[in-house]
């Protein structure tokens, strides 16, 4: 498995509960672009609509060989996930009053996959915990 694009700001922002990994429907000029990592999951997430999920705000940077012009940066793609994991997800968001949000892209096999996950906003305290922490393992790694 190999990470193309990653979302450093999910991990930051968010405590991730579960993750799901999930297929992408992608355009010719999308799959090149993405692979040569030209695509941005900083405010990317997931909604569901009639039973199908879809992620927003991802961008892809349109790809500079291709002859479709005037494409979408950040049009809506649809996810491939079973019916039972768009069920299971959609009823605990209701619940729990979370959010699905993109992880990463990455490669495998030969196909491209999102990895989303359920999570929960973190509060201020929480990030700055979660700094303190990331703060204290750089310090002692410097030292072994």
């Amino acid at each position: 498995m190999k990470i193309l694009v990653n979302n450093k700001k999910a991990l930051f922002n968010y405590t991730i509960i579960d993750k799901y990994e999930c297929g992408i429907s992608l355009l010719g000029a999308e799959v090149k672009s993405i692979v040569k990592s030209q695509a941005n999951l900083d405010e990317a997430f997931v909604v569901f609509r009639n039973n199908e999920a879809f992620v927003l705000n991802m961008q892809v940077t349109p790809w500079a060989q291709s002859n479709l012009k005037g494409d979408d940066a950040l049009r809506t793609r649809k996810l491939l996930l079973h019916k039972n994991e768009i069920l299971k997800i959609q009823n605990y968001i209701k619940k729990n009053k979370a959010t699905v949000v993109v992880l990463n892209i990455h490669l495998e096999h030969g196909k491209i996959k999102l990895t989303i996950a359920t999570a929960k906003r973190k509060n201020a305290s929480d990030k700055r915990e979660t700094k303190k922490k990331k703060d204290a393992q750089r310090e002692i790694k410097k030292f072994i």
